[in-house]
């Protein structure tokens, strides 16, 4: 395929999904990992092929998820999703799992929302107003979180420590949690990430084998499920992690069994990877 795992255990969980790939599961974050980051996130859009491999890929595997912190319906709007043949296999998995839209039905199913996310929302112009009087942070309202990002700023990493402690109390104080991710702060329900969404979604299916790809500090969740489901006593779970290269999050390549860099790598080892299958 081009580039291998560096790990045993990487290794082990390629071998695994080459060898009955009818039962493994591809699972993948969106933002950074099948599309390329951009400063504005309602101009996300899947990176040119990577519909075309998830197509190529999905009939040959269990499933495909894409487990991410947008809504699902957005995901699927900005990855081109809807309606692709040879997609069947697809599920998208939004707000952390929270919302989950099939290729098979095209339908969202979801939980009524939490209700701090209402409260959060109408304070959060005051807590902007005190630490960020210059306006330079930009609020991206999902409906079920509320995600401020610092990227577009003169200082992004400064305006994003300013609001790290007064966001994390406003969500504190509504029942929420704060997600920080690559120059954004996530402000979400608890109880839901990627890694419990992964986890449930491995045992929905029965898969015996798992590639997660991510790009950041979210998806650390994920690693850290399927570095648990490796380990599983009575009913281990070979898995390979991919890292979708940033230097911005070091922590994911240091935890990865295969690093590439960025988006278009991703998508071409994708393919590669179906090629691969019969």
């Amino acid at each position: 395929m081009g580039t291998q795992p560096h790990t045993p255990a990487g290794h082990r969980g390629l071998d695994a999904i080459l060898a009955r790939p009818a039962e493994a599961l591809v699972a993948l974050d969106f933002d950074g990992t099948l599309a390329d980051i951009v400063p504005d996130p309602e101009q996300a859009r899947a990176h040119p092929g990577a519909v075309e491999a998830l197509a190529a890929l999905a009939p040959k595997v269990a499933s495909v998820a894409v487990i991410t912190g947008r809504p699902a319906a957005v995901a699927v709007r900005y990855g081109g999703f809807a309606e692709v043949e040879g997609l069947d296999h697809l599920v998208v998995l939004g707000h952390y799992g929270a919302e989950r839209w099939d290729a098979a039905t095209g339908t969202v199913h979801a939980p009524a929302p939490h209700p701090g996310v209402d409260t959060a929302r109408a304070e959060l112009p005051r807590v902007l107003e005190e630490f960020d009087p210059q306006g330079e942070a930009w609020t991206e309202d999902k409906g079920r979180a509320l995600a401020v990002h610092t990227r577009r700023a003169a200082d992004p990493q400064a305006a994003f420590d300013a609001l790290r402690g007064p966001l994390g109390e406003l969500a504190a104080e509504h029942g929420l949690i704060v997600e920080p991710g690559r120059l954004v702060l996530e402000l979400r329900p608890p109880g839901m990430d990627k890694g419990v969404a992964l986890t449930e979604y491995v045992r929905e299916i029965g898969a015996t084998s798992v590639l997660y790809a991510g790009d950041d500090l979210g998806d650390l969740a994920a690693y850290a499920a399927v570095e648990k489901l490796r380990t599983d006593e009575e009913n281990p779970v070979p898995g390979l992690l991919v890292c979708s290269g940033s230097a911005e999050v070091p922590e994911l390549a240091d935890r990865a069994d295969l690093s590439v860099p960025g988006p278009g790598a991703v998508v071409a080892y994708l393919r590669a990877l179906a090629d691969r299958l019969p």
